[in-house]
């Protein structure tokens, strides 16, 4: 399958400029790439899909190119912005660089084949090019017509308040020259002729496809294509959790809370998700969402896009320890099994509840769970004895049989932590400071 066709069914394309399906389908292999800004340490999912745009070109027999923008990155690129972003220092610019340039290794193959990828950074061509020189070079040929009809730059300066709008700087209202001068070079000294990116990237790339005409005088021939953004069945933007981005980074959001994210997926989402963030075939996909709908309550579809996204990204070894932190909930697993950052994870929604060590050297269970923490579990100490004999309250998974039991009997996760499950369904965590 070609890459337009394959993208289509996999519902990733969104626009392309005429000529575009021709040069794919006559130049093999052609040279392809999508920039990214490393304005953080870590590429996140929204991220992910511009991702997969260069893994299905690469599988299409051609050469993928991830440009990392340490020149445009210190400027800020206003697409999708309403207000302008802090710009960053080159040290904490080019630590940003090399943590992104390591999650993209996991995706697509660097090698010195005709289709292997490459990296680059525009800060190598851009730090030794003068303001005036890129002034006389560059900028005269574009009008500022050209560039304010671009709509990330007329919703900026459109004055509209309910926009949200602050308005736009001279530093981001060059930003599109300064990706589409990022086309022209790596079209000059790299022969890459096509540029990708999410749609609300039209009106850079298609600068950047100008820009080379009318610097080779008419004689250069560029190419365009973008993909959807990710949205929910609602509408709104795809990629942010409960508590904020979802970074592919596992120090700041770790497996279990990157595979729980995909795990939650709702079912008018996840189809579409599994397309756009799996390699899974049409026949392979069709054939777990005719398996979905026999029983939806299994979340088969959801199943199958965490495990394969996390596997990915992370690993399979943290797959199966995430897997595992999930099964705990359900009592599948086992509390011991799972390290404190992961436990800390699992447990991240529920009643946290200190109490000082100190004070447990005396302590009964039914004391513990109706009156020494500041948050009492059960409402008295006759509620604990009644739960107890209906077999309904368990500590670190194991079952209380004696609402007397002493405190300091009772094993501690890593040495400070009672995990109480009280009924069904209702966890707290005890921490013993």
């Amino acid at each position: 399958m070609n890459l337009l066709d394959e993208l289509r069914w996999r519902g990733m394309f969104h626009d392309m400029m005429p000529g575009t399906a021709e040069h794919l389908a006559a130049n093999q292999p052609i040279t392809g790439y999508i920039g990214f800004d490393p304005t953080a340490p870590s590429l996140h999912i929204g991220n992910l899909a511009t991702i997969m745009l260069l893994v299905h070109l690469q599988r299409a027999g051609h050469r993928p190119m991830a440009l990392v923008g340490g020149a445009t990155g210190m400027i800020g690129d206003p697409s999708g912005k309403s207000a302008e972003r802090n710009l960053l220092d080159e040290t904490t610019l080019r630590a940003n660089q090399e943590g992104i340039r390591k999650q993209l290794e996991k995706f697509i193959e660097f090698n010195d084949s005709p289709t292997g990828a490459l990296i680059v950074n525009n800060y190598d061509w851009f730090k030794d090019f003068g303001f005036l020189q890129f002034l006389r070079d560059v900028g005269k040929h574009l009008t500022v017509n050209y560039m304010m009809a671009k709509d990330s730059v007329k919703r900026r300066i459109s004055g509209n308040e309910d926009s949200g709008a602050e308005g736009l700087s001279y530093t981001e209202f060059t930003y599109q020259l300064l990706q589409g001068y990022d086309f022209f070079h790596l079209y000059q000294n790299l022969g890459c002729t096509l540029q990708m990116g999410a749609s609300d990237q039209w009106g850079n790339i298609t600068t950047g496809t100008e820009l080379i005409r009318r610097l080779t005088n008419g004689e250069g021939k560029a190419y365009a294509l973008t993909g959807q953004l990710i949205t929910k069945a609602d509408g709104t933007k795809y990629g942010k959790s409960e508590t904020g981005t979802v970074w592919l980074d596992p120090t700041m959001t770790s497996p279990y809370q990157f595979y729980q994210f995909f795990l939650n997926a709702a079912d008018a989402d996840v189809p579409r998700l599994i397309r756009v963030f799996t390699l899974r075939s049409q026949e392979e996909i069709e054939a777990l969402e005719a398996e979905h709908a026999q029983a939806p309550h299994l979340r088969i579809l959801q199943k199958a896009l965490a495990q394969d996204v996390t596997t990915r990204v992370h690993s399979a070894e943290a797959y199966e320890a995430a897997l595992a932190a999930s099964q705990v909930l359900f009592g599948g697993g086992d509390l011991a099994s799972l390290d404190e950052a992961t436990l800390l994870d699992v447990f991240v929604g529920v009643p946290h509840l200190r109490l000082p060590r100190a004070e447990t050297t005396d302590l009964n269970v039914s004391v513990l769970l109706s009156e020494a923490t500041n948050q009492a579990i059960l409402p008295s100490r006759g509620e604990v004895r009644k739960l107890i004999k209906a077999n309904g309250l368990s500590v670190n998974g194991n079952k209380l049989t004696s609402p007397e039991a002493s405190v300091t009997e009772l094993s501690l996760l890593h040495d400070k932590y009672l995990v109480v499950k009280k009924g069904r369904k209702d966890y707290y965590l005890v921490e013993l400071t």
